[in-house]
C-alpha cells in the first residue's frame, strides 16, 4: 500500500479522476480518498510510479507521502 500526497484535489470530481486514473492502470486496485487531507491510499499490484505517471497525466500531480 503507497499513500500519496495529491495537492491539488479539492472536491468530489476530482475524487472520481484520481479513482479511475489509478484504475486506469490496476483495475483491481482499491483506492481511498481523503479530500480533507488530500491524501490517496492505494492498494495496488502496479509499480508506485505507474500510477503516479497516470495521475499526473489525469491533471493531478503526486508524491509519496513520508512519515
Amino acid at each position: 500500500m503507497v499513500t500519496l500526497n495529491v495537492p491539488d484535489m479539492t472536491c468530489g470530481h476530482c475524487a472520481k479522476a484520481v479513482t479511475e486514473a489509478v484504475k486506469s492502470v490496476d483495475s483491481n486496485a482499491a483506492v481511498n480518498v481523503d479530500l480533507e487531507t488530500k491524501t490517496v491510499q492505494i492498494d495496488s499490484q502496479s509499480a508506485d510510479a505507474a500510477v503516479i505517471q497516470a495521475l499526473d497525466a489525469a491533471g493531478y500531480p503526486s508524491d509519496v507521502k513520508t512519515a
